[in-house]
């Protein structure tokens, strides 16, 4: 026995509504959005006159109904972030599973560096995430990647705003061997048992000019080199997720 969902009809309507709209040239009065959506013209002016009412839609008078200020908001909002994370974990999932290594992804956001998600499994396990980010991203290859990828204004007024905290005994706490190993790193960033004894990660930032990111992967120390065998799968991860940021 199958069930069907529970689907509302006057939702179904009105977003046929919003559809038509959006695929138009042109403003269309309510007649031409009842043809084309086959929709009775009672039941469509009810739908436009709510749909305006909440800013969904606009009325031109004379002309028709276009998009209102609400779409636009939705797509520049929250929910366009969250599209773009989703995508990203799907990315991550890819490399994760070609690589057989953790791979993670962080962001900066307000002067800040995040972990924004990790991908691991049982053979493939997470870094044990013991300090966060806050003191630990000039420790850690993503964070180093980032912090490659900011100008110089930026990069020294978030190392002047963060300690260097020592982490292990490879952790680097000098600002002017981090700037220079920073400046110099060329594209991808290592960390070789500097934020957890045992782990080593690689990373490279994210290619985008509209948000600051990086993306990683990480083994047990005793397979670094696996890392560099795998540098063009992260290449791609990384502008894959640069694109698929854009295109939401």
């Amino acid at each position: 026995m199958t069930h069907e969902p529970t689907l509302i009809a006057s939702v179904q309507r009105a977003l046929h509504l919003l559809d038509a709209v959006g695929a138009a040239d042109r403003p269309l009065p309510a007649k031409a959005l009842a043809r084309r959506t086959g929709q009775p013209l009672g039941t469509t002016y009810h739908l436009l006159r709510t749909l305006v009412h909440e800013g969904y839609l606009t009325r031109v008078e004379g002309l028709g109904y276009v998009l209102g200020d609400r779409i636009p908001a939705l797509s520049a909002g929250p929910g366009r972030a969250a599209t773009a994370v989703a995508q990203a974990h799907e990315v991550l999932q890819a490399l994760h599973v070609e690589t057989s290594a953790a791979a993670y992804l962080t962001t900066m956001e307000d002067g800040e560096i995040h972990l924004t998600d990790v991908v691991d499994s049982a053979a493939a396990p997470r870094v044990d995430l013991w300090v966060d980010f806050h003191d630990a991203a000039h420790a850690t290859a993503v964070g180093k990647a980032i912090l490659a990828a900011l100008d110089e204004s930026r990069r020294r007024d978030y190392l002047g705003d963060h300690a260097l905290t020592d982490l292990t005994p490879h952790t680097v706490t000098d600002r002017r061997v981090l700037l220079r190993q920073l400046t110099t790193a060329g594209e991808f960033s290592v960390d070789r048992e500097e934020y957890a004894l045992g782990t080593a990660c690689l990373a490279v930032a994210v290619p985008s000019t509209s948000w600051t990111g990086a993306v990683a992967m990480s083994v047990p120390v005793r397979h670094a080199d696996r890392l560099l065998v795998h540098r063009a799968s992260l290449r791609r991860a990384a502008r894959e997720i640069a694109v698929g940021a854009v295109s939401v």
